[in-house]
C-alpha cells in the first residue's frame, strides 16, 4: 500500500508525474487553488508526507490534527512559515529545498537590478502606447551598473551568486553578514556593518531568511543612510523591508528606486508602490524557471522517500 500524500498546491507536471506513480495522493490539486483551512486539516489528517509552499501557513493546530505525519517538505528555501518547534515537538520532520533555487534567483536580482537602473519596464510601458516620439538625448535617463557599488545583506547562497555576476560589471562588492566570506580568487568582496555597507551601496540587494531580528530590517533610519540615487532590491522575503517607510523614502527621494519580487503583506502591495514609476514589481519569481522548479519539486521527493524509508532526510531544518 503506497504512502499517503497531501500537496497542497499544483506543481509542476513532471514532479506531480512522479507523485501520483509513487504514492497516493490525499487529493489532486488544481491550477490556481488556494486551500482553505479546512480543506489543509483534512489534507493533514490523512497525509504520512505533506509538500507545502511558503503561502501555506503550517501552524501548532494544523500539526496537531496531523496523526499519521511524518514530513513536511516545504517546497522553498526559507520556512519561516511552519512552526519548527511544534513540528519538532510532534516529532514531524520538516526539510527545505537549499542550493537548487540560487541561480534562478539571483539571476532575478540582475533582472530587477537593470529594469530599474534602466527604467525598462517604463520604457517598455510608454512604447506600447504609441506616443513615443522618438530617441532624444535627455531621455529616460537612467542609472550605469558597471563599475559602481553593490551591497549585499545576507551572504549566504544567493547573496554570494549575486555577487559573483557582479564581476562582470566591475563592481565593488561590500557586504554585511553574521560571519565572514571567502571570496572567489582574484576577487574582493569587502565585509562591513549593516551601516557602512547602507551608505555605500549604489544597489542595496537583500538575501536574509525572514526571522525576528530581520523583520523591518531596512526601515526608516537604514533607508536614510542610503544615497539619494542608490536603488533596493529585494528577492528574500517582503517582511525584511518596512514597506510603509519604503513608500515615503520614495516620495521623498531618499533612496531613487526599488525592485520588488516580495511583499510585507503578500499578496497585497501597498497601492503608493504601484503606482510608482520608479518601482518595478515582480509576483514572487524568484525560483519561477521551469528547471528550478521541477528541481526543487524532486528535492522534496528525496527528503519524503528519505524519511518514509527511516533514512534521514537531506535537507532536515531544525528550530533553534
Amino acid at each position: 500500500m503506497p504512502s499517503t500524500i497531501y500537496v497542497t498546491r499544483l506543481l509542476p507536471e513532471p514532479v506531480m508525474a512522479a507523485l501520483r506513480e509513487r504514492y497516493r495522493l490525499v487529493s489532486e490539486p488544481t491550477e490556481g487553488h488556494i486551500p482553505t483551512d479546512e480543506e489543509l486539516r483534512a489534507g493533514f489528517a490523512q497525509a504520512e508526507a505533506v509538500i507545502c509552499t511558503l503561502a501555506d501557513r503550517i501552524d501548532a493546530a494544523l500539526l496537531s490534527s496531523a496523526p499519521h505525519l511524518k514530513i513536511v517538505a516545504n517546497y522553498a528555501v526559507g520556512y519561516n512559515n511552519i512552526d519548527l518547534a511544534a513540528a519538532q515537538a510532534r516529532g514531524i520532520v520538516v526539510t527545505n529545498t537549499p542550493d537548487v533555487l540560487t541561480a534562478a534567483t539571483a539571476d532575478l536580482t540582475w533582472a530587477l537590478l537593470f529594469a530599474v537602473a534602466r527604467r525598462v519596464v517604463e520604457g517598455d510601458r510608454w512604447v506600447r502606447t504609441g506616443t513615443w516620439p522618438g530617441w532624444a538625448p535627455t531621455q529616460m535617463l537612467g542609472h550605469d551598473v558597471s563599475d559602481k557599488t553593490l551591497g549585499i545583506i545576507g551572504m549566504g547562497r544567493i547573496g554570494q551568486a549575486v555577487a559573483q555576476r557582479a564581476q562582470g560589471f566591475r563592481m565593488t562588492v561590500v557586504y554585511a553578514s553574521r560571519r565572514p566570506v571567502t571570496a572567489p580568487a582574484g576577487v574582493a568582496w569587502n565585509r562591513h556593518s549593516l551601516d557602512e555597507v547602507l551608505r555605500r551601496s549604489d544597489f542595496l540587494s537583500l538575501h536574509v531568511p525572514l526571522t525576528e531580528t530581520t523583520s523591518h530590517l531596512i526601515s526608516s533610519r537604514e533607508l536614510s543612510l542610503m544615497k539619494p540615487t542608490a536603488i533596493l532590491l529585494n528577492t528574500s522575503r517582503g517582511s525584511v523591508i518596512d514597506e510603509a517607510a519604503l513608500v515615503s523614502a520614495l516620495q521623498r527621494g531618499t533612496i531613487a528606486g526599488a525592485g520588488l519580487d516580495v511583499y510585507e503583506h503578500e499578496p497585497a502591495i501597498h497601492p503608493e508602490l504601484v503606482a510608482m514609476h520608479n518601482v518595478v514589481l515582480l509576483p514572487h519569481l524568484g525560483s519561477a524557471t521551469q528547471e528550478t522548479r521541477i528541481r526543487m519539486g524532486h528535492v522534496c521527493l528525496d527528503n519524503i522517500a528519505a524519511v518514509l524509508g527511516g533514512r534521514a532526510a537531506p535537507n532536515q531544518v531544525r528550530s533553534g
